[in-house]
C-alpha cells in the first residue's frame, strides 16, 4: 500500500498534466469538462494532445495550458500503428519535459487509447509524480470488434500485447477513473485494481451549456432530419446509417428524409464512396470533423439521432457520448440493444435487437411519421439527461479522485463551474427557452 500523500500547498502540488492521443482538446468534450472541473477547484491544468486543423502548438484557454504536436500520419497495418504510437509517445514525452520546466506537475492523467503511457508515468514516478488512468476504451475488445477473434499467430500476438499493455496500465495507476460500471468491473476483475481506487465518472454533458438553440439554417419545414455524431471507424458501424437511408429513400419513397453524418475516422472516405455508389448523394451529407459550434447547430436542427453501433464486445460495454448529446438537445434516438446505451437512454430511446436493420428502419420511420411520439421521447430525453446524467455530479466525483489522492479536504464540497443564465449560446445564437413548455414543444416539432 502506498503512503498517503502530503497535503499540497504549492502551485506544483496542484498541477495536473492530462495526456490525450486520439483527439485534440477542447474538441474532446469529456476531457475539456474535466479540465474545467479541476480549474474551478484550484488545480493548475496542462494538456498534451495532437493538433487539430489550424491549431497552434500552444494555447491557453480558460486558464488551461494546451500543448499540441503534429499528429502522426494515418496508420495502416501493424507497423503503421506501431509507428503512430511510438511517434505520439515520443512527442508527448518531449512535451512533458517542457511542461515540467514551466511548472512541475504532481499527477499525470492518461486517457486511452492507447494503453502506452504507463511507461511515461513510471519514468516520472521518481520525481514524485502520481498516475491516474482515465479509462475511455477497452483496447482488447476494440481489437476483436475491428478484426474478429484472433486466428493467426500474428493476430494472437497482437491481442496478447494489447492485453498486456492494458494490464500494465492498470497495475501502474494510483487511481483508475472508469466511464461506467462495466468498465469499473473490468478494472477490478481483469486489471486487479483495488476497488477503493476505481471511481466511476460518466461522460454526461453539462446540460446548462449543451442545450437546444434556434438553428441558423433550420431544416426545410416539410423534411425530417436524421443525424449521426461520432467517430467513423470499422467498429462504429456507420454503414448501417446508409443502409437505413437506402431503405427509406429508394425502397419506401421517403424523399423527405435527409441524414447528416458528423465525424471523421478510418472509414470516412469509404463511407463517402459507398453513399455515392448507393445513389444517396442528395440525401446524405458528410461534414467531416465537427467542432462545437457545428455540433450545436446540427443537433439543434435535427429531428432524430441515430446510434448504428452493433453489439460487439466493445460497443456493448461502452458509454456512447452521442446518445447523451442527442438527449441534451432534446432529440429522440434509435439504437441497437447495447447494455450501456440502454443504461444511458432508459425509456427515452427506441431500442431494437442488434443487427436487425429492418427493425431499425421501422423505428426510424415510426419517429418520422409519428410527431406525438417524437415529441414525447424528446421531452423524456431532455429531462433524463438533466436529472440523471448531467456532468455536475460527475465533476464532483472526478475532482474527488484528485482530492483523495493528494490529501485535500473540502469542507464546503466541490465547486461547480458557474454559468450565468443566458438567452444566447457562447456563439451568439438565441437559445430555446426550456422553461416555456409550449415553445419547447413547438421547437421540437419544427426545429426552427
Amino acid at each position: 500500500m502506498r503512503k498517503r500523500q502530503r497535503r499540497p500547498n504549492t502551485d506544483r502540488d496542484r498541477h495536473i498534466l492530462i495526456i490525450v492521443q486520439n483527439l485534440p482538446v477542447p474538441l474532446d468534450r469529456r476531457v475539456w469538462l474535466e479540465c474545467q472541473a479541476l480549474r474551478s477547484n484550484g488545480y493548475n491544468v496542462s494538456v498534451i494532445c495532437p493538433k487539430g486543423p489550424g491549431d497552434p502548438a500552444h494555447e491557453v484557454i480558460d486558464g488551461v495550458h494546451i500543448h499540441k504536436y503534429r499528429p502522426a500520419r494515418e496508420a495502416r497495418g501493424l507497423a503503421g500503428f506501431a509507428l503512430e504510437f511510438a511517434y505520439s509517445w515520443l512527442c508527448t514525452a518531449f512535451l512533458s519535459v517542457r511542461v515540467a520546466r514551466s511548472l512541475p506537475f504532481r499527477v499525470i492523467q492518461a486517457c486511452n487509447p492507447p494503453d502506452t503511457y504507463w511507461l511515461l508515468a513510471l519514468l516520472w514516478r521518481p520525481a514524485g509524480v502520481a498516475f491516474v488512468f482515465d479509462h475511455h476504451d477497452l483496447n482488447p475488445e476494440l481489437f476483436i470488434s475491428r478484426f474478429g477473434t484472433p486466428t493467426s499467430a500474428v493476430q494472437r500476438a497482437e491481442f496478447v500485447l494489447l492485453s498486456l499493455l492494458e494490464k500494465l496500465t492498470h497495475r501502474t495507476a494510483d487511481r483508475v477513473i472508469s466511464t461506467n460500471e462495466s468498465y469499473r468491473q473490468i478494472a477490478i476483475r481483469r486489471g486487479r485494481v483495488d476497488p477503493g481506487h476505481v471511481t466511476v465518472v460518466r461522460s454526461g454533458p453539462d446540460t446548462r451549456g449543451m442545450r437546444p438553440r434556434y438553428p441558423r439554417r433550420p431544416r426545410p419545414a416539410d423534411a425530417v432530419e436524421l443525424v449521426y455524431l461520432g467517430i467513423m471507424g470499422p467498429q462504429d458501424c456507420v454503414e448501417n446509417v446508409l443502409h437505413v437511408m437506402v431503405e427509406l429513400v429508394h425502397r419506401r419513397g421517403r424523399t423527405d428524409v435527409h441524414a447528416t453524418l458528423m465525424g471523421f475516422g478510418d472509414s470516412l472516405e469509404k463511407l463517402k464512396k459507398m453513399a455515392h455508389r448507393l445513389d444517396l448523394d442528395d440525401w446524405v451529407t458528410f461534414t467531416g470533423r465537427a467542432d462545437r459550434p457545428m455540433i450545436a447547430e446540427q443537433l439543434s436542427r435535427a429531428d432524430i439521432g441515430l446510434c448504428p453501433d452493433l453489439k460487439t464486445p466493445l460497443n456493448d460495454l461502452s458509454t456512447m457520448n452521442k446518445t447523451m448529446e442527442y438527449m441534451a438537445f432534446a432529440l429522440p434516438s434509435v439504437s441497437f440493444d447495447l447494455t450501456e446505451t440502454m443504461v444511458s437512454g432508459g425509456d427515452a430511446i427506441l431500442v431494437v435487437p442488434s443487427g436487425d436493420l429492418s427493425a431499425f428502419v421501422e423505428a426510424v420511420e415510426k419517429l418520422v411519421v409519428d410527431r406525438d411520439l417524437r415529441l414525447s421521447l424528446a421531452r423524456k430525453a431532455r429531462s433524463r439527461v438533466v436529472e440523471e446524467l448531467d456532468w455536475r455530479p460527475q465533476a464532483a466525483a472526478y475532482v474527488g479522485v484528485y482530492d483523495s489522492l493528494l490529501g485535500i479536504d473540502r469542507p464546503e464540497g466541490v465547486v461547480q463551474r458557474h454559468l450565468p443564465p443566458r438567452t444566447e449560446d457562447e456563439w451568439g445564437n438565441p437559445l430555446v427557452p426550456l422553461d416555456d413548455e409550449d415553445e419547447l414543444d413547438r421547437f421540437i416539432l419544427e426545429r426552427r
